[in-house]
């Protein structure tokens, strides 16, 4: 036999350090002799770091003892000198008592007198393969700020789970897992959600992780926690939630991995504003993009002064992603808390290039749809832009030949504007006024130069589209233009994407009827194919 008590944690003390408490661990003491008591001492070889209550006793047969084993911290510390192992360790005696009084089953402690373990005893065990390793919130958080994974692992596995170990929080209310990510190491957040973590723990500041880690726009420790099923709301706490923080930070890999877990992209922070909101206000140009494109509603006003997204991209003079917001549908007359549209919010800051994408060059088209000359001629006096282009990418040119209003084509042309300026769909003014029909406006346009071999996205002519709904008149003046026919001819509209978006409202059927049937090779049919179309 090499000795009469066992340890019942492997030969390790574990002291648990934390701020403002009495710093201490228990070792367990079982006598393995089954029919002898047992004496023991146990003495550390640093006796001014540590105290041992009780210091000697006897156990019983078969029985164990804990013992309390005190760390004093060293003056103006708060950790030891080396974690979470050190050097210091432990010496037991243990020697058997025959004759020792033991009341019951019960151990009697610090009653042994010291000369039954001085080394002329042959039958005195010494064990100094006691170690100490030091575990405790104090230890995990700086054990996480140094990145030390072996380390950690070995703290969480030797610590009371009763306390929580995984949960630690720093003195400025960081839990383990926010010290983790702010250290970008997904390794060290995995072996801390291996551990239980609490994933929705806040911090003091009253963020979540996952708002924490959206903030610093690390994607994998996102994954981790969107893995784990973290929640992607904003918390009660914070200002802002995970999907307001990655659109506004410009982290666009982690605002994807949101949208694809269902974060609700029209939630609000706690002043009032959506995630869309942010990104247009830092100017997070691809955040913006994805927000719209999966849904984001473009009209919400925000709980401050009531401005849209629109207002302030209006406000910031930022024309890309205006125009972003105008595409995907914005509504531009939306009035904020003073009054005041994203017109008038542009006007007030002078950015004129704005000015036609918000209210100019809306007139402008609504006045060259409606034949009104000197109406256009004024906006272009007061600052109006002759190719400003409205929400759907029409200059007045194509309105104006769409609609058939010679006067305003002619106008227009003899004021300088762009004749073959292209539209979304790359339809040219000639395309507009061969699809509706207008004979007269095509030919001024081909007479003034438009360019006839002008092709849309589709790679689609205006000569065949006027062959397509078989435009006799049409066809020959584009042919005496210099428009040449191709191989294979466009035998219907399936070939070409007709005009859309507006057309709908602004296409008079009765006229495009009149149209057809003078034209006499127009089928019911085909008319009605092209009014189906229209109208998406």
């Amino acid at each position: 036999m090499d000795r009469l008590i066992s340890l019942e944690s492997s030969n390790m003390v574990t002291i648990r350090i934390e701020p403002g408490q009495k710093c201490s661990g228990e070792l367990t003491l079982r006598n393995v002799m089954y029919t002898m008591p047992v004496a023991f001492r146990l003495q550390p070889l640093n006796k001014t770091r540590y105290t041992v209550r009780p210091q000697s006793g006897i156990i019983s047969p078969i029985t164990a003892v804990k013992l309390e084993i005190i760390y004093l911290l060293p003056p103006n510390t708060n950790l030891p000198e080396s974690i979470p192992r050190c050097d210091d360790s432990f010496l037991l005696h243990s020697v058997v008592a025959p004759g020792a009084a033991v009341k019951g089953s019960s151990s009697t402690l610090d009653s042994v007198p010291i000369d039954w373990f001085t080394t002329k005893k042959k039958h005195v065990f010494i064990d100094s393969a006691i170690k100490v390793m030091f575990v405790g919130s104090s230890v995990l958080c700086y054990l996480v700020r140094k990145g030390y994974m072996e380390e950690i692992r070995e703290v969480l596995e030797r610590s009371d789970p009763k306390w929580k170990p995984a949960d630690s929080v720093d003195h400025e209310g960081q839990t383990l897992l926010h010290l983790a990510i702010a250290q970008g190491r997904p390794d060290l957040v995995q072996l801390l959600l291996e551990f239980q973590s609490n994933i929705e723990a806040h911090s003091r500041s009253g963020s979540s992780p996952l708002e924490a880690a959206s903030a610093s726009g690390d994607a994998l420790i996102v994954e981790l926690l969107l893995a784990n099923r973290a929640s992607s709301e904003r918390t009660e706490l914070s200002a802002w939630g995970p999907i307001h923080l990655a659109a506004g930070n410009g982290h666009l890999e982690v605002l994807k991995l949101l949208i694809v877990k269902g974060a609700n992209l029209n939630s609000l922070t706690k002043d009032g504003n959506t995630a869309l909101h942010l990104a247009v206000q830092e100017r997070r140009r691809d955040c913006a993009r994805l927000l719209l494109v999966n849904g984001a509603r473009a009209d919400i006003q925000n709980a401050g002064d009531g401005d849209t997204p629109l207002h302030i991209a209006a406000a910031s003079g930022d024309e890309h992603i205006v125009r972003l917001l105008l595409h995907k549908g914005a509504e531009k007359n939306i009035r904020n808390k003073y009054g005041k549209t994203a017109y008038d919010v542009t006007a007030e800051h002078g950015y004129n290039r704005l000015f036609d994408a918000l209210r100019l060059g809306d007139s402008l088209c609504v006045a060259a749809r409606k034949g009104d000359v000197r109406t256009i001629q004024r906006l272009i006096g007061n600052g109006a832009s002759i190719n400003g282009r409205d929400q759907h990418g029409w200059t007045a040119l194509h309105r104006a030949s769409f609609k058939g209003k010679i006067d305003v084509v002619r106008s227009l042309i003899d004021m300088g504007i762009e004749m073959d300026g292209k539209d979304g769909e790359g339809y040219t003014a000639l395309h507009c006024a061969v699809e509706s029909g207008h004979v007269d406006v095509a030919e001024m346009l081909v007479k003034k130069g438009a360019d006839v071999e002008a092709r849309t996205s589709k790679g689609v002519t205006a000569l065949q589209i006027a062959e397509s709904l078989h435009y006799s008149g049409l066809t020959r003046i584009l042919i005496q233009g210099g428009a040449e026919r191709e191989g294979t001819k466009v035998e219907s509209l399936a070939a070409h994407k007709p005009l859309r978006k507006v057309a709908a409202r602004e296409m008079d059927i009765r006229k495009i009827k009149k149209k057809a049937s003078n034209n006499a090779r127009v089928s019911r049919s085909s008319f009605d194919r092209t009014v189906t179309l229209s109208v998406v």
